[in-house]
């Protein structure tokens, strides 16, 4: 099959190229998939997981990306919940070969059912972003009607379905961004919008939930516009700066299946867009992996046509 893979750590991006590797091995309770669309994120290069495998070892040549929507061909032993033809999207396991490949093997229960009326790319673009939003505002922030959150980043691919899922439970939404993004932060219905460059962050006044998805000294500062009983929510470190009468927590997006299919729900309704700004074929995802190629959305790979 073909895939993209990489060897040298110290390369970046300049180390992907296209390759042959062997068909998946499907382990105990794992999925084969016939991978349409993926995602990737440029900085999982850097993450350790990217090399090596749970135990530590070197598992280079790796294959990146960790979203994907596809098909299923086949099932490992013991596998059940799908059927081999069935549209899936998810996420790819952390430690294992990834979704910029024609296939790959993925943990049953990271999967969940694709409906027909979805297109793979908008699926792949959805697992990690939309996990991740709705955990940093639910499960850790607690966000609930009524409440305000400042979302930082609020046009990226996190922070734009953050904006919309905080927009639907009734929360008031401050988002921040570059000026680039004001327009399609307030289209996606920030009801404040500050520019990280020109406007003076404590201009967000006392928030319930702080996201933030861009670290540095944008996390250091959120941590004191967090009311009494609030949460400062972070994915990019963990904060150096504990709100003082309130929660700071640092999290690492996990799989769940009954969410994944709630979101798509989400968006067969309408109430849920992800934005994507480009659609590449596998051969194009060194250039797209580059740090010079940034794009206000998602870029997804086409792996194959529906």
């Amino acid at each position: 099959m073909q895939a993209i893979a990489v060897r040298d750590r110290a390369a970046g991006a300049d180390g992907l190229f296209l390759t042959e590797l062997p068909y998946p091995h499907a382990g105990e309770n794992d999925v084969i998939v016939r991978v349409h669309a993926a995602g990737f994120t440029r900085g999982e290069l850097d993450w350790p997981a990217t090399w090596t495998d749970r135990a530590g070892r070197d598992r280079t040549p790796s294959v990146p990306g960790h979203e994907l929507s596809g098909v299923v061909a086949a099932l490992g032993y013991g596998t059940t919940g799908l059927t081999v033809g069935q549209r899936v999207f998810g996420l790819a396991d952390w430690t294992r070969d990834g979704s910029l490949a024609e296939y790959t093997a993925v943990e049953a229960r990271n999967l969940a059912p694709l409906p027909a009326d979805i297109d793979h790319t908008v699926a792949a673009a959805l697992p990690i972003s939309g996990l991740t939003a709705w955990q940093g505002l639910f499960d850790h922030g607690r966000l609930a009607a009524g409440q305000t959150v400042l979302i930082h980043g609020a046009a990226g691919s996190v922070g734009s379905i953050a904006v919309q899922l905080a927009r639907e439970v009734g929360a008031r939404v401050i988002g921040t961004g570059r000026a680039a993004d004001r327009d399609i932060a307030l289209g996606l219905g920030v009801d404040v919008f500050l520019d990280l460059q020109a406007d003076q962050l404590e201009d967000a006044g006392e928030v319930d939930v702080a996201f933030d998805v861009i670290g540095g000294d944008v996390l250091d500062r959120s941590a004191a516009f967090v009311r009494a009983g609030g949460t400062l929510v972070s994915i990019a470190a963990p904060p150096k700066v504990q709100p003082k009468d309130g929660r700071a927590v640092f999290f690492v997006v996990e799989p769940d299946r009954a969410r994944l299919a709630d979101l798509a729900q989400r968006l067969r309704d309408g109430r849920l867009k992800p934005i994507i700004a480009a659609v590449r074929t596998l051969a194009e995802v060194p250039s797209a992996f580059a740090p010079d190629r940034r794009t206000r959305g998602r870029t997804i790979i086409r792996v194959r046509e529906d």
